[in-house]
């Protein structure tokens, strides 16, 4: 019988199922477990090898007959927001992020309820409950954090902290060599601020500041509306067969 010593990540292969991206297409997924001592260190060198965290899953595609799915970084130190980017940092100059310990709350599933039925009413996470979403929050075995995002109070110039409700947040993994955004979401209601690009740009400032060379933001699929707004940061490296490739 052949054994495998206990750090060994084991690999799984998930059953073909419709691809949420493009029509007609079905996605595969392999992936493996992030748990035990080992776990951020496997999340790091699986992260750079393509693969995305969900709690203490790392998965990446595998689809027999699609190679549409495409991982993507931020080149941090080459990169300069374009006009209209900078019109977004602009508009949302009143909000503060700060970063918080992973641990989930009413006042956020509340605000992720919203997010969901607003903007992704169809989509395979329409039907988590409270604890779904907590264990998507805190199930980590990893360096990880939320990234909070309030409106400025009269205290922010003192504690650095918003006020109110959250506007909009972030899951956010640290890694030796950058920021990965595991999962965001926003008010729907303040969809005029683009705060999903807002996310983006000030997490670039965020890795940037940590002295950090990537910001990774998962998968960029071609033909996809969906996953179009990925294209817009750049410079930026995409995971091909060779290797990362810059893309100007």
């Amino acid at each position: 019988m052949t054994s495998h010593p206990r750090d060994t990540p084991q690999f799984y292969l998930t059953a073909p199922s419709p691809c949420p991206y493009l029509p007609g297409q079905e996605e595969r997924k392999v992936f493996t477990h992030l748990v035990g001592r080992r776990a951020r260190d496997l999340n790091e060198i699986l992260t750079q090898g393509g693969f995305r965290r969900s709690q203490t899953i790392a998965y990446r595609p595998a689809c027999e007959t699609c190679r549409a799915c495409i991982s993507v970084r931020v080149v941090v130190a080459d990169f300069l927001a374009s006009t209209s980017q900078r019109r977004i940092l602009q508009r949302n100059v009143d909000l503060v992020g700060t970063p918080e310990p992973n641990r989930p709350s009413s006042e956020q599933y509340t605000l992720f309820r919203r997010y969901l039925d607003a903007r992704h009413g169809d989509g395979g996470m329409i039907d988590m409950t409270v604890l779904d979403y907590a264990m998507m929050i805190e199930d980590s075995h990893v360096d990880t954090h939320l990234v909070v995002y309030r409106r400025r109070g009269p205290d922010t110039a003192i504690n650095g902290r918003g006020t109110g409700a959250p506007v909009a947040l972030c899951l956010t993994d640290v890694l030796s060599d950058g920021l990965s955004m595991v999962y965001s979401f926003y008010d729907p209601a303040e969809a005029s601020r683009s705060l999903g690009t807002y996310m983006i740009l000030d997490h670039v400032r965020r890795a940037e500041a940590l002295g950090l060379p990537y910001l990774y933001l998962g998968y960029w699929v071609g033909g996809s509306r969906k996953m179009d707004y990925k294209a817009r940061f750049k410079p930026q490296e995409r995971l091909y067969g060779p290797g990362w490739q810059r893309v100007e």
